[in-house]
């Protein structure tokens, strides 16, 4: 019997699981988050803005080397020491990323932090980590 994912409603929890093998500068970034759940939301808004609502898994391939090839582009990954809060870390990684066409300076939405809630982990998370 095949089990239908559960549609997300507002207000409803999700909950994410880092891998044993995670990339330390991805770890580097989660921890570098004051709010994680509203710089996961931002991206998820510029993705929508970019690309649509879309099932980005059909698009993310299996292997990545993105960041584990960053050897041959060391100069587009800054490693910024973990400073929470700290504004001037974050204008620092984008002063050295260069100009995007698709980044709008001034543009950016001021989003209030929302309080840090209890996750509650519920079956259809569970079987996503098995």
């Amino acid at each position: 019997m095949i089990r239908m994912k559960k549609t997300k409603q507002p207000g409803d929890n999700i909950s994410l699981k880092t891998k044993k093998t995670e990339d330390p500068l991805v770890m580097q970034w989660l921890n570098s988050q004051t709010n994680l759940m509203d710089s996961l939301r931002y991206l998820i808004e510029r993705e929508i803005v970019q690309n649509g609502v879309r099932n980005l898994q059909v698009f993310v391939p299996v292997e990545r080397s993105v960041l584990q090839g960053s050897a041959a582009m060391p100069q587009e990954i800054a490693y910024v020491p973990h400073a929470v809060g700290n504004h001037e870390s974050a204008a620092a990684v984008e002063d050295t990323t260069g100009s995007r066409d698709d980044q709008q300076p001034g543009r950016q939405p001021e989003l209030e932090p929302e309080p840090p809630t209890e996750e509650e982990i519920d079956d259809d998370d569970i079987e996503a980590w098995i």
